[in-house]
């Protein structure tokens, strides 16, 4: 196990980490601007006592985490089993303050180069919204099975894909931008990183393997990836969820989805969110297609005839050229791509979400959507994406970005009278 001159809370190390060190004075790692407090809701246990943050490591709340997280940190043990289908009971635990878990990622990053900075582009409308917008991330975390076993990242140092430290970095971006609803793919590490952190952090998750996970291929992975999707329980009802196996040509396949509904507390008004993952890799255009129809007929049958505003996040592996894209722009459900609105002209699509070198070469697409019902939903600011010069000339992942993806961070507001069909 790598061993960190840093001690992260014991939530994200195990029983052999180092013993407590002392940290230096800040400064080896230029932080960003600290996230926005209203987003994640503050801890509900009583407040961490206060120490010097040059010189101790979360103060006493590392034991408090430590003694709270010590069943799930074996997360070898959990995916042997079969009930990984089911998220295991984190009510007991106490939450987490997300600044004090930030400042702890930084700390165990100290060595690294800063994260990167990203913007968000304004793209209000005329049209107002009396409630706060539902910010939601999509993102493709790379499995830590297949960045160190199968994908072949030829450029990237095999030390920045360590899991001890790369788990901070995908913490990290996702505590800077504090998503209301948080959709990933390539989810290997979900019962001992994310179930048990962002629970405590106030989401509630869906956790969905695939049943075929070429993860479990490669030695001493941590079990099947998968989807995830998690939402913040101060924000929104769980009104129903459905896991769904994607079919292709009346086949079952390896890829899934997660849909749920929700309902947003603040207006009472439901919505419906969609996470998945499709077949990857050149020749597989005509089974994503079909993968893309039954997800679609699902999402039909889900959202009742698109009366039920909806979001569709995910990886589909397609450029814009394909049929899998072309099924999802032209669908009944009246969606519209919401990366499209950082174009000049507000109809194309970003030129990459995902840019590698691998052995067979270098690899720059664009794979990654967040689509959303266009009748029903503004789209009120997106995260701008990473330049061609901050992913620098190794490309991703790297010492920098912990996936081989970008992340995508929509905020979404309900029109306050949709016109038409949803």
């Amino acid at each position: 196990m790598y061993q960190s001159p840093r001690r992260l809370c014991s939530a994200l190390l195990h029983r052999d980490a180092p013993g407590l060190r002392r940290l230096p004075a800040p400064g080896l790692r230029r932080r960003s601007p600290p996230p926005a407090a209203s987003r994640l809701p503050a801890a509900s246990a009583p407040p961490a006592r206060s120490c010097p943050r040059t010189v101790c490591s979360m103060g006493n709340g590392t034991s408090r985490l430590y003694s709270a997280l010590a069943k799930t940190l074996n997360g070898s043990a959990a995916s042997q089993h079969p009930e990984y289908l089911v998220s295991p009971d984190s009510e007991h635990l106490e939450p987490i303050d997300p600044k004090e878990l930030l400042e702890e990622c930084r700390a165990v990053l100290h060595t690294r180069p800063p994260r990167f900075q990203r913007d968000f582009v304004d793209l209000r409308t005329d049209c107002p919204s009396s409630h706060p917008p539902i910010r939601v991330m999509q993102w493709n975390i790379l499995a830590q099975a297949l960045g160190e076993g199968k994908d072949n990242f030829v450029q990237c140092p095999v030390e920045a894909l360590k899991w001890e430290e790369r788990k901070c970095l995908i913490l990290e971006e996702i505590l800077a931008y504090q998503p209301d609803i948080l959709c990933l793919q390539e989810v290997d590490h979900y019962f001992d990183t994310f179930q048990p952190l962002l629970s405590r952090l106030g989401y509630q998750g869906t956790f969905f393997p695939k049943p075929w996970s070429p993860c479990l291929d490669v030695e001493h992975n941590n079990g099947p990836d998968g989807c995830a999707l998690f939402f913040l329980q101060n924000r929104f009802k769980l009104v129903n969820s459905a896991n769904i196996r994607l079919t292709a040509m009346t086949l079952k396949t390896n890829q899934v989805a997660i849909v749920q509904t929700l309902e947003c507390k603040e207006s009472s008004r439901q919505f419906c969110i969609a996470v998945t993952h499709l077949k990857a890799r050149t020749g597989w255009e005509r089974f994503r297609s079909a993968q893309g129809c039954d997800l679609l007929q699902n999402l039909q049958n889900i959202t009742q005839g698109a009366k039920i505003p909806l979001i569709v996040c995910g990886d589909f592996n397609a450029e814009p050229t394909e049929e899998v894209y072309k099924h999802f722009a032209s669908s009944s459900l009246n969606l519209n791509s919401a990366y499209k609105l950082l174009s000049a002209d507000g109809q194309s699509e970003p030129p990459y979400t995902t840019w590698k070198i691998r052995t067979s070469g270098e690899c720059r697409h664009t794979l990654d959507y967040i689509w959303y019902s266009k009748h029903a939903l503004s789209v009120k600011s997106a995260l701008d994406l990473l330049t061609e010069e901050q992913i620098g000339p190794n490309r991703l992942p790297s010492f920098n970005y912990p996936s081989d993806h970008l992340s995508l961070v929509c905020d979404f507001s309900f029109n306050e009278e949709p016109d038409g069909l949803l």
